[in-house]
């Protein structure tokens, strides 16, 4: 959550106006660094040699006019505050004076009970026997006890009638009746209901002054973190040699009367004293239980806290869920626009999007129950495995239910419809259960599990964030190389952090360089599609990249190891990154362009203990993948080492259960779905028949040429449906057909494949990073880009990462042994 949103979420809506105007000073300081720039980029122009920040240069000329623009700025909010801070804590200190003082009277008044009870009995006694003495004596002590319901009778005024008060103070008639009249003057005044009445206002009034000292107590603490959090947003986007959050927030904020240390016991001391009234009023004394019945008062505050791309991206996965699927429409506040009908129980109305999806629910069934009953194939389990092949694949394809939903669904039929065979034995559902559940849950879900250990990490701790900025701080000022920069960043970030978290780390990154652009200049564009573009690519360059990795390695007999990957997939991304680049400076015109981009600042905070240990564990992962094969007699499989980071992280607490929550767990089902029909197309039959019907198709073409058949399918299949879904219905089928061939590469034939699903990126829909990049919007609320950028530059993309991968790819993956 962004500081501006948590100080407006937080603040108390009544003194809404006198917070510090953060979104204002922060607005002030996006101009201040759009006039440094364009002063320095300016100096640049007209001298050939660089700018030193002598006491003279232009530079620190610029930076002394943005101190003077902006110190102003902060004094005056910050006499704002204390103008208003004075006032009210006046207002609030005389209040619980007020209230200190009635309590008293209320306590004098408890107090004396006992006493009224036995004058009262007392006087009653001495009239009746007509004793002057006793009457004397009832007499003064009547004038006793009358100053103290007189006291009673003011304590009271505020709520009583004035008649009522009139009828207490008895003007005429003989000393004994107006003695006989005190006497029901104070039993009125003590009764107990008119005491309890005035406890209950007591108590309303010490909880309402302890909310309004717990208001006010937060009030300067917001204030101070909000002044905190401009001036350091100030200091890093100057960049200026001179301090300024410390040096204003020690002399200045932490002068001014709200913010000493004094002012703030004050008003804890205040809080005190009211918790203390509230204790002998409500708890019998009982200061604990007091402050815990207190609390329960408070506003629930909005913590801040600062997003991880982690969080980011657990977000941006929902939403992906989410496309296409709006909320119902209301029309004067009553009913949703869509169609409806009446029950005994009233109206029901339905919206558009039920109807749409219960008609393809409805018609997916009747296709799955039509193949079902028609004998396409000779065996019993093909026909049914067909069937549901067909019927996943087409809710995966339209998402009428959600992709994980669907994947839960394939071990329900598969075992239901009992499509499992062994050695030409159809299994029965009690071995079909057990056979089917061994195989979703195989070492590629450890894997996968490892890779968002390391993933979660990296970002949790900022580290992957710290080395791309201190990489593209070196990327210069010209739009082209600052673009080729942030898509190899994108590229390197994807492999390690996944291609979903990658776009959200490199788009946080490059916000100043958007923020500072020419009004309509095409290279935001550019910028933004090229991060879309690497990402996309970059989830082939390792196996924990993407999630079609992951299917592919599921497919390949035997896995590659980490290296034979990394030797075909790294020299492929480069140079797809760079083919991408070409395309995209032809497209914007970015080569001819004179537009100077300021430099990303690196980060200069210091590197901690822990993320030096996040380092190491995640280099000596990476190392054990790389020589799994060599250690495969003690490891067994990749997925035992992925345990590796899993027990460092959340053993050592780096990583908590809530960031265990946040893992993927949709991506996981869906990818436990895929195994779960592989296996069942598998063992059914059902792929040994459509691989050698394929067979017969192509003849006994080449693997290069099937190759080029299989990465053309998949590019088009992956365009329009996700990614990780093309890997799971076609991957299966390639590995069977290549293990067919004469001259058999099946593995090389499901790895080019999978490099496909990632190189599909012609439409916004086309994977996470575009999906992304498609939401971007400048501070206006006007989006970056359109479908027509993706036309023009994702398709043409796709079509040269299809040529790189069935020529340089085909020759690597040739070499390796594929």
């Amino acid at each position: 959550m962004k500081f501006s949103h948590s100080i407006q979420f937080n603040s108390v809506p009544d003194w809404a106006d006198h917070y510090l105007a953060y979104s204002n000073l922060k607005k002030l300081i996006y101009q201040i660094e759009r006039d440094i720039i364009s002063s320095s980029i300016a100096g640049q122009n007209d001298t050939e040699t660089p700018i030193l920040e002598s006491e003279d240069s232009p530079l620190l000329v610029n930076k002394s006019r943005a101190n003077a623009i902006f110190v102003p700025a902060l004094d005056k909010e910050l006499t704002k505050i204390n103008t208003f801070y004075i006032n009210k804590e006046k207002e609030l200190l005389d209040e619980v004076n007020s209230l200190i003082s009635d309590y008293a009277v209320f306590e004098n008044l408890e107090d004396n009970v006992s006493i009224r009870s036995s004058a009262l009995a007392m006087s009653r006694s001495s009239y009746q026997s007509g004793d002057g003495s006793h009457s004397r004596k009832k007499s003064s002590q009547v004038r006793r006890t009358r100053s103290v319901s007189d006291t009673a009778v003011s304590f009271m005024s505020s709520d009583e009638d004035e008649a009522e008060t009139h009828d207490l103070h008895p003007t005429g008639g003989s000393r004994l009746s107006a003695d006989i009249d005190a006497d029901n003057r104070l039993s009125y005044l003590w009764s107990p209901s008119l005491l309890e009445e005035q406890r209950i206002r007591l108590k309303k009034r010490t909880i309402e002054l302890f909310v309004w000292l717990s208001e006010l107590k937060s009030f300067v603490s917001l204030n101070n973190t909000g002044f905190s959090k401009i001036l350091k947003k100030y200091d890093k986007i100057t960049n200026s040699s001179i301090n300024l959050k410390s040096t204003y927030l020690n002399e200045v904020v932490g002068e001014s009367y709200p913010f000493r240390q004094s002012t703030r016991q004050k008003i804890e001391q205040q809080i005190s004293k009211v918790q203390e009234i509230y204790a002998n009023l409500c708890t019998n004394a009982d200061m604990d239980l007091a402050m815990r019945e207190l609390k329960t008062h408070l506003r629930e505050f909005i913590v801040w806290e600062r997003n991880t791309i982690w969080r980011d991206i657990i977000g941006l996965e929902r939403k992906s869920h989410a496309v296409g699927i709006k909320e119902p429409v209301t029309v004067n506040g009553s009913h949703s626009v869509g169609e409806g009908f009446t029950t005994p129980f009233g109206r029901v109305n339905v919206p558009y999007t039920f109807w749409k999806n219960a008609f393809l629910m409805s018609l997916f069934v009747g296709v799955f129950l039509f193949l079902l009953n028609v004998p396409l194939f000779d065996k019993v389990e093909e026909n049914n495995c067909f069937a549901l092949l067909v019927f996943a694949s087409l809710l995966w394809a339209t998402e009428v239910i959600p992709l994980f939903v669907t994947s839960l669904l394939v071990p329900l039929l598969v075992v239901c419809l009992q499509v499992l065979r062994e050695k030409d034995t159809r299994l029965t559902a009690h071995d079909a259960t057990k056979a089917i559940f061994q195989a979703m849950f195989s070492p590629v879900i450890m894997l996968l599990l490892g890779g968002f250990a390391i993933a979660g990490a990296l970002s949790k701790y900022h580290i992957a964030k710290m080395m791309a900025t201190y990489v593209l701080s070196k990327a210069g000022t010209k739009p082209s190389f600052v673009l080729l920069a942030n898509m190899f960043v994108a590229t390197f970030a994807s492999m390690w952090i996944s291609n979903v978290a990658a776009p959200v780390l490199c788009l946080s990154i490059i916000q100043p360089i958007l923020r500072n652009l020419p009004p309509n200049n095409s290279f935001g564009r550019c910028l933004i599609l090229g991060i879309a573009l690497a990402s996309n690519v970059g989830g082939m360059a390792s196996p924990i990249s993407s999630p079609q990795n992951i299917i592919a390695i599921e497919n390949m007999n035997p896995s590659p190891t980490w290296i034979q990957w990394f030797f075909v997939a790294i020299p492929l991304c480069i140079l797809i990154d760079i083919l991408i680049w070409l395309l995209l400076i032809w497209n914007y015109e970015q080569k001819k362009s004179s537009l100077m981009i300021h430099p990303i600042r690196t980060s200069k905070d210091p590197w901690t203990g822990t993320q030096i240990f996040v380092i190491i564990v995640t280099v000596a992962t990476i190392f054990l993948w790389c020589i799994e094969k060599r250690l495969e007699y003690f490891f067994g499989d990749m997925g035992i080492i992925a345990i590796v980071p899993l027990v460092l992280f959340f053993g050592t607490g780096i990583l908590t259960k809530e960031d265990f929550n946040n893992f993927l767990w949709t991506v996981i089902i869906l990818a436990m779905g895929g195994i779960a029909l592989g296996r069942a197309v598998h063992s059914s039959g059902l792929l040994h028949t459509i691989a050698k019907r394929i067979q017969e198709e192509i003849g006994d073409l080449h693997p290069w040429h099937v190759l080029v058949i299989f990465s053309f399918l998949v590019l088009i299949v992956a365009t329009f449906i996700s990614h990780t879904v093309g890997a799971l219905i076609i991957l299966p089928i390639v590995a069977r057909v290549g293990e067919r061939l004469s001259d058999s590469h099946p593995n090389l034939l499901v790895m080019g494949s999978a490099f496909m699903c990632s190189a599909a990126m012609g439409l916004p829909v086309s994977g996470f990073p575009n999906m992304n990049a498609i939401m971007m919007e400048d501070e206006m609320g006007v989006r970056y880009l359109s479908t027509i950028d993706f036309i023009k530059s994702g398709i043409p993309g796709s079509i040269l990462a299809l040529l790189s991968v069935v020529t340089v790819g085909y020759v690597l993956m040739s070499f390796v042994g594929f």
